[in-house]
């Protein structure tokens, strides 16, 4: 199947209320115009120096979110060129973005990101990182928070992501309820992939972050 036929299958599948991003991370330019081409905007990429490039030389309508780790010495080279920053894990970093959009005199979507798989080496906000941490992070004011970001472990046991991806949509329905019931942006639940992608849209998901399952194996 070519990547616009993929795309085409993928969109059958998600509802309303779910959006598709496409990782195109380690692709090259034609491949991400033939997704272009078939009508998506939204790519997604997670080193700073490839988004830098691409944003330089793709179309001007497309939205970039960075979905990687993101190092506080890295902000600076993508801040005017992410559409949205899926992975804020720390305060400092938090605090790293805020002050460079406080420089350029724009304000940064950013979606918090939560640990919630059972390997260690994933990143992310524990519940209670996140409940000590929420006050600081909201009174950054070049930071706009949009919601939460999550990755389930990878294994084959589908109860075992069901029940991660469960938890993230818990603590974004936390969050919303007693921090932020009163912003509209507070919206978005990131999680799934392309190998587990329709059991998140079944537990709430608002983007889906797709590679292999539009562009194949890396």
């Amino acid at each position: 199947m070519t990547i616009s036929a993929h795309i085409e299958e993928i969109k059958k599948e998600l509802p309303p209320s779910t959006r598709l991003v496409a990782v195109s991370k380690f692709k090259p330019a034609e491949d991400i115009m033939e997704a272009y081409n078939s009508g998506l905007r939204e790519f997604g990429e997670n080193r700073p120096q490839e988004m830098q490039m691409k944003a330089q030389t793709l179309p001007s309508d497309i939205k970039w979110h960075f979905i990687g780790h993101l190092q506080t010495n890295k902000v600076k080279m993508i801040i005017d060129k992410a559409y949205l920053i899926h992975s804020i894990d720390s305060v400092k970093l938090a605090q790293e973005i805020d002050r460079q959009a406080s420089l350029r005199s724009i304000t940064k979507d950013c979606l918090l990101q939560i640990h919630i798989a059972m390997e260690e080496t994933k990143q992310g906000f524990t519940s209670a990182e996140i409940r000590e941490s929420i006050d600081l992070l909201k009174s950054l004011k070049n930071i706009r928070i949009c919601g939460v970001m999550g990755m389930a472990s990878y294994v084959s046991e589908t109860d075992q992501i069901r029940k991660e991806f469960a938890t993230l949509k818990s603590e974004f329905d936390f969050l919303k309820e007693n921090f932020f019931s009163d912003s509209e942006c507070f919206k978005e639940i990131s999680m799934g992939m392309s190998g587990d992608y329709r059991i998140a849209i079944e537990e709430g998901s608002t983007i889906v972050r797709i590679g292999t399952g539009i562009f194949g194996v890396r």
